[in-house]
């Protein structure tokens, strides 16, 4: 059941925990959040993904606090590069910025090291060289045993791998986000490299995560998303009802199908579904085991694809710090 994610067997079934801290409106208590971690780890997920936006440093701090006593029963990813001032967001991957930012995040997770440590977007402005180049020196020091990167196109991905051997490429993936399978996919597969997808379930949307988009609140990372809007929303929505249909007719709730074809895009595809559910744990872990036949997964395909969907992933201004090939044009 495991697979190979920067040369160790995790569970592919990860654990993206942003959400625990901010991006879906009021995150939990950080006694609640504590505990959802904690029942992670239990259920067997061994791969916990993280960065140093998230909650501002809150989500590392969260993780260092309540798991640093565990530290060796799991697999721990965190991310640079992204910066925020005020509304506006940009990218900083010069070296210096990037040796400052590991420290700072490996002293919020009270560790020692990271077994993965991403770039979490392109900066345009840092020679690939140079970026890579600060990585692999923390290899060397050992604060970190690998490095991946997060939303890169392929060139560049290939680029930086000749630097330094990439361990990881994360990047959204779901029926609903396809970008991956333009290139940078085949290419993870072709050079020995996971890819790690990120909002496997459509940003909760595959999970019935949501009905009425009304109700999001400002604070929601969806509540920008143009697939999220007045306009957009009432086809996607029909979309995901009959996705239910057949999750219905198949004995899995829509998570778990969403999941397994995702989980079915190659042997070096790993998911890190974010929740602050307990439950919404151990039903994404009920049918781990499970894998869909050839035919409902074309089905679910064909049902859900970047042809389908209505609206772009992202707003214009989120959209700019995208390296990751786009289709030539979004459906209207």
């Amino acid at each position: 059941m495991k697979r190979l994610l920067a040369g160790r067997q995790v569970n592919p079934f990860g654990l993206g925990c942003m959400g625990l801290t901010h991006g879906y409106g009021v995150p939990p208590a950080p006694e609640d959040a504590a505990k959802v971690l904690e029942a992670a780890l239990d259920l067997g997920i061994d791969h916990f993904d993280t960065a140093n936006i998230y909650g501002a440093g809150r989500c590392e701090t969260l993780i260092g606090n309540t798991l640093a006593h565990r530290r060796d029963e799991f697999f721990l990813a965190s991310k640079t590069g992204i910066m925020f001032d005020g509304p506006k967001r940009g990218t900083n991957c010069h070296p210096d910025a990037v040796l400052k930012s590991l420290d700072e995040s490996l002293a919020r997770l009270k560790t020692d090291h990271l077994d993965l440590f991403y770039l979490h977007r392109f900066d345009a402005s840092v020679p690939i060289a140079d970026s890579i180049g600060a990585l692999a020196r923390a290899i060397e020091a050992g604060k970190i045993l690998s490095y991946g990167v997060s939303e890169w196109s392929a060139a560049h991905i290939r680029e930086a791998h000749v630097v330094h051997p990439m361990a990881a490429v994360q990047t959204e993936y779901s029926l609903w986000t396809r970008n991956v399978e333009i290139a940078v996919r085949d290419t993870c597969a072709e050079l020995g490299i996971a890819l790690v997808a990120f909002s496997p379930l459509g940003r909760g949307a595959l999970a019935n995560g949501i009905r009425d988009t009304s109700t999001l609140l400002e604070s929601d990372i969806r509540y920008p998303h143009p697939r999220f809007d007045a306009d957009n929303w009432p086809r996607n929505l029909a979309l995901i009802d009959e996705f239910n249909a057949v999750a219905r007719r198949e004995g899995v709730t829509a998570a778990q199908l969403a999941l397994a074809w995702v989980l079915s895009r190659g042997d070096n595809v790993h998911v890190i579904p974010g929740t602050t559910s307990i439950a919404h744990l151990h039903e994404n872990m009920a049918r781990q085991d499970w894998q869909a036949d050839a035919a409902l997964l074309d089905e679910v395909g064909a049902l859900i694809n970047q042809q389908t969907v209505s609206g772009p992933r992202y707003p214009d201004n989120m959209q700019k710090t995208i390296d990751t090939e786009e289709f030539a044009s979004a459906p209207a």
